[in-house]
């Protein structure tokens, strides 16, 4: 009797503890460089939001944002040791990883907005490039839009001249290094956390973003002027650590991939309100001017900036060029020795 009341005691014991430990969420970490209220972290917190419901409980995003875990310079390495689970890195950020293909993006004024954006990402060419990533142990899950860039610096930059000897903060991306050079200016690599600093003391002249970087990063209260080039692109990749994705429960996999799906759709369809509205709150706040550039004066950086196309083919691929060329329409050309010229 008391054997048969000590197994069932142990039964019990063991039970629950199964129960408990079945209990426990899939912990995903998701580390990211910029403030909450950015195209980006809103996307983030829409996707565990999504996450959590989907899985009934059985996955815990844990959204940090503001380089609070990692500076963008060092989350790369986390996420491939598996430090952290989750990252959505800018499009620059793959060069130095090895994957030069990605400095595609970078291009000065490749994308006349974001139809032909869209037609990259949501592509076989944005697909190509996601592939990629797998041989450095990353998967790649989908492209978030930021925005289009403006120019901002504490002197008013209407054309290509007036960059001459400016000290503009950039990414590490050599094709942003090249484009800061084809205007004149002395590019500066610099994380993104220590830029408003780098403004406010002079360490550096000016600095390009989307208007809701700019804006949410109090970089206009540091900067006289704002010029709305829309010169290039700046968007993300979502990406997770391969092995751990691999990893997870087949069943939760497909529904933390249909909630990236979804959250997708919602990170770009607010991307475009949101910087249209930080820019006006730039302009409210009576701290930055904007600078409207006339159709000649657009045509003259144009003019200056697409040279870089070619200058950078042998680095990105004059062929991926090519094909980024085809499948927006940006000029029909017969071979890539003609690659840039317009």
């Amino acid at each position: 009797m008391r054997t048969k009341l000590l197994s069932a005691v142990i039964f019990a014991m063991l039970f629950a503890f199964a129960a408990t430990a079945m209990a426990e969420p899939i912990v995903i970490k998701f580390s990211h460089v910029v403030a909450v209220d950015t195209p980006k972290g809103q996307a983030a917190e829409y996707f565990k939001k999504l996450a959590e419901e989907r899985t009934k409980g059985a996955v815990t995003i844990q959204v940090y944002p503001n380089s609070q875990l990692y500076k963008d310079k060092e989350e790369m390495e986390a996420l491939q040791l598996g430090s952290v689970d989750m990252l959505a890195p800018s499009l620059a950020k793959f060069a130095p990883l090895g994957v030069k293909e990605f400095e595609v993006f970078d291009l000065p004024y490749i994308f006349d907005g974001y139809e032909d954006l869209h037609k990259i990402t949501t592509g076989p060419v944005g697909k190509k490039l996601l592939g990629m990533l797998e041989v450095k142990g990353i998967q790649g899950l989908a492209y978030w839009d930021n925005g289009f860039k403006v120019m901002s610096a504490n002197k008013a930059l209407k054309t290509p001249a007036d960059f001459k000897g400016l000290k503009m903060r950039i990414q590490s991306s050599k094709i942003l290094d090249a484009q800061m050079r084809a205007l004149g200016a002395i590019p500066q690599v610099m994380a993104f956390s220590e830029v408003y600093q780098a403004l406010q003391t002079g360490v550096v002249d000016g600095t390009e973003n989307p208007p809701s970087n700019l804006y949410t990063q109090k970089m206009h209260e540091v900067q006289k002027y704002v010029t709305f080039s829309n010169h290039g692109y700046l968007g993300y990749a979502v990406i997770v650590n391969k092995k751990f994705w691999a990893g997870l429960p087949a069943d939760i996999r497909t529904q933390l991939e249909g909630a990236m799906v979804d959250a997708t759709v919602y990170a770009n369809s607010i991307a475009k309100q949101k910087n249209e509205e930080d820019l006006a709150s730039v302009k409210a706040s009576g701290k930055s001017e904007i600078i409207m550039l006339s159709d000649e004066e657009r045509a003259a950086w144009k003019a200056a900036l697409v040279k870089v196309h070619t200058e950078m083919a042998d680095r990105i691929g004059a062929d991926l060029i090519q094909e980024v060329y085809t499948a927006t329409g940006f000029k029909k050309i017969k071979n890539t020795k003609n690659l840039g010229r317009i």
